[in-house]
């Protein structure tokens, strides 16, 4: 059985993972995947997995699967107001279809 949600990604500095992580919490969703990214943008060019003597300023790629569009409307807003005036970051939503959709 599988179950249509939406999909929200949010890429930026790592040393904002747990202030956002809160949020997402706090928003009520069910949980998220967190992975190192890389790239380049506005702020310029940021790498991953390279060696480097701190990992402070490197970035992450969060994942949240929600069950509304709404709710990763909301999450990712906060996000947004919260730390992107100071912060580095882009958050986008895409639909998705959950498999296993017992586990959501």
């Amino acid at each position: 059985m599988t179950q249509q949600a939406s999909k929200l990604v949010i890429v930026t500095e790592k040393l904002l993972l747990k202030e956002i992580a809160k949020i997402i919490d706090a928003a009520g969703a069910t949980g998220y995947t967190v992975v190192a990214a890389g790239g380049k943008g506005s702020r310029n060019v940021r790498s991953s997995g390279q060696p480097a003597v701190s990992d402070t300023f490197s970035n992450v790629k969060i994942e949240v699967l929600t069950a509304s569009r709404e709710l990763a409307l909301k999450i990712s807003d906060e996000v947004a107001k919260k730390f992107f005036d100071n912060y580095s970051g882009i958050t986008y939503i895409h639909e998705a279809e959950v498999l296993r959709a017992h586990k959501f």
